[in-house]
């Protein structure tokens, strides 16, 4: 039976999770998968950490270079996260000629195309399912399931510290404050959460995942991203009466005028199947031109699940000599004969506080019609404070760029007092 040693790097969350799940499914993986892999290294400056999870102290190497010089490791796995050290180790890695399996988004999303670029100098693999959605298998579906198709579009809840939030505002939990505190203190959300709640983790997560759905680069540069920050208990309520559920979703889409790639807070219909998405958990929905609609749906992150994720990249190493790489020309920047959509067509949901006086609805309407901008619902709220009233609008599918300079517009009027909120909206 074929050996394969495995190095970890980092055993925090996820890397103890991680080697949990090799040691102790290490008979079950012989006799299943008919390979026997052997952690042999680990490198973890926290030997006590080490010491908890079982390690032996003869393993626990104490620099990279005894990582990497050892002949028994054949996969470096890198659950270090951040791109300084965590890129400086999988490039010394795969400079050595070894396989790397790494959980990182950022450095995957930021330098995939230097680290693929090592692994094919040195006829290596670079595994990173779990960068993506945790412990659902979003990649390799893309690369091993659903290959046949043309993908022509993917919707995901890719995020699961964003969608907790949201979820418990929609049931009536609090104000995004209170609910993020709340989110904190289980531990589901940072001390700094912005990577999360600001849309930065779900935009790495989608630069990788749209280019391996349509088979070109697509650099983080070129994701429109907007956060949960914003979001308020009126948008909530408004949400309920419309019959919608408010999510952040991650939006990538192919068609005939280009690729266009954006992570909003988004109003989607109640009876869509992500609408019932809830709490920590993550799903992507995917369109391809021969399968129709999938939608895969898991826990998106915690030391099992995303271990899980790592684990099966492990395996796939381990029992597969081809070794494969991106489809497309893996570049920092995205080819030239690639084309953007920036100014997209979507409904939108605009909340704006005006005064309560005659023509004001004949005002405002009359400024949508100049943009083109047609309205399919209108809801007039009775009157909040003093001499302001809250009115909401649902459009019709219109340009992007077409609610931008309306919303300028607005904002430009006496009578306006805010336009409160945007918020894209899908049927």
């Amino acid at each position: 039976m074929k050996k394969v040693g495995v190095a970890i790097l980092g055993l925090g969350v996820v890397g103890g999770g991680t080697y949990q799940i090799l040691t102790q499914h290490r008979e079950f993986y012989a006799k299943t998968q008919n390979v026997d892999i052997a952690v042999e290294a680990v490198l973890e400056r926290n030997r006590d950490r080490a010491f908890s999870l079982g390690v032996p102290e003869e393993i626990i190497a104490s620099n990279i270079y005894e990582v990497i010089s050892n002949p028994a490791v054949d996969i470096v796995v890198e659950v270090i996260g951040g791109v300084g050290v965590a890129r400086e180790f999988v490039l010394d890695a795969l400079n050595a000629g070894k396989s790397v399996v790494t959980s990182n988004k950022e450095l995957i999303c930021k330098y995939w195309h230097e680290l693929e670029r090592a692994a094919k100098r040195n006829n290596a693999g670079l595994f990173f399912e779990a960068s993506c959605v945790g412990g659902v298998p979003i990649i390799r579906t893309l690369l091993d399931g659903l290959q046949a198709n043309h993908i022509t579009s993917m919707m995901g809840i890719v995020n699961g510290t964003t969608n907790y939030i949201l979820t418990k505002m929609m049931s009536g939990g609090g104000s995004y404050e209170e609910i993020l505190k709340e989110t904190q203190k289980l531990g589901y959300a940072e001390a700094d959460p912005t990577a999360d709640v600001e849309g930065f983790d779900a935009s790495y997560k989608l630069s990788i995942l749209a280019s391996l759905a349509f088979h070109t680069k697509v650099p983080l540069s070129k994701v429109y991203r907007e956060g949960i920050t914003k979001i308020a208990p009126e948008d909530i309520i408004a949400a309920k009466e419309l019959g919608y559920v408010i999510k952040l979703l991650a939006i990538g889409k192919q068609t005939e005028q280009g690729i266009e790639v954006r992570v909003h807070p988004t109003y989607i219909k109640a009876d869509h199947p992500l609408a019932s998405v809830n709490d920590s958990f993550n799903a992507v929905y995917i369109t391809g031109d021969a399968v129709e609609d999938v939608m895969l749906y898991g826990r998106g992150a915690g030391a099992l699940p995303t271990g899980s994720a790592i684990v099966s990249d492990v395996i796939y190493a381990a029992t597969h000599k081809e070794v494969k790489y991106a489809t497309f020309k893996n570049t920092a920047e995205a080819d030239k004969g690639t084309k953007f959509v920036t100014n997209f067509r979507s409904a939108y949901y605009i909340r704006m506080s005006v005064t309560d006086k005659a023509g004001m609805l004949a005002k405002i309407t009359g400024i949508f019609s100049k943009y083109g901008i047609s309205i399919g619902e209108v809801i007039q709220k009775r009157r909040a404070e003093g001499d302001t009233v809250p009115l909401i609008f649902v459009t019709h599918d219109t340009q992007e760029l077409s609610v931008r300079r309306a919303v300028e517009k607005l904002k430009e009027c006496d009578d306006i007092t805010k336009v409160d909120s945007v918020i894209r909206v899908v049927s």
